[in-house]
């Protein structure tokens, strides 16, 4: 019974990362789809290329709801029913593949980055924060997306390794789950790490062309 909890919890996680918000908002408030201009990326820097910061904000929310309310579910109520931390790093990755890999929207999802800062604030708030604060300095100091992102996707795991024991215990399951996310998001992201290395990739803030 253990099994069967642990599985419908982890489809579950998969199908809620599965709902592409980007795309969703976007229809929703009458802007172009995402995946039309910009990177094509639906994800939230790219509806902010649409030119409404509502609709970015509004996206970046709600991504990261999808990774954080499934683990915080899991967490907090799920050891009734026989759901450790194996299951909450399954949850975990589950949630973040839907997003990258939508079966809503043909498997073709986002990079997966609120959805990762979603997910590791449902681990414990204050990894998030500090996953958070580091994605902003950088985003803040050097004005790309991508680069925040890949160095807060690498630093995540090594926050929850260094705060074993001072605010929670590191669980392996956990730990390689978040490596494994840290792994793929730079994997969707390896064109953005050409452009950089390039000199080419967008800044933070800047608008679609004009056709």
């Amino acid at each position: 019974m253990d099994t069967l909890y642990s599985v419908a919890a982890i489809v579950a996680a998969y199908l809620v990362g599965s709902l592409a918000f980007a795309v969703i908002v976007s229809k929703t408030m009458g802007l172009s789809d995402p995946r039309t201009f910009g990177s094509k990326n639906p994800g939230a820097t790219n509806v902010l290329r649409s030119g409404s910061k509502a609709a970015a904000v509004v996206t970046l929310l709600l991504d990261a709801m999808k990774g954080f309310v499934p683990v915080m579910l899991v967490k907090h109520f799920g050891k009734p029913y026989g759901l450790e931390d194996g299951t909450i790093g399954l949850v975990a990755l589950a949630a973040f593949l839907g997003h990258l890999y939508p079966v809503f929207f043909r498997f073709q999802g986002g990079k997966g980055v609120a959805t990762f800062i979603g997910v590791v604030f449902g681990i414990h708030w204050l990894l998030g924060v500090a996953t958070g604060l580091t994605w902003l300095i950088i985003a803040f100091f050097f004005r790309y997306s991508s680069l925040a992102s890949l160095v807060s996707a690498v630093f995540a795991p090594l926050y929850y390794l260094l705060g074993d024991r001072l605010q929670w215990y590191a669980e392996r399951p956990i730990a390689m789950a978040l490596f494994a996310m840290a792994l793929l998001l730079a994997w969707r992201h390896r064109a953005n790490i050409e452009r950089l290395f390039k000199g080419t990739e967008s800044k933070l803030g800047s608008k679609k062309k004009a056709a």
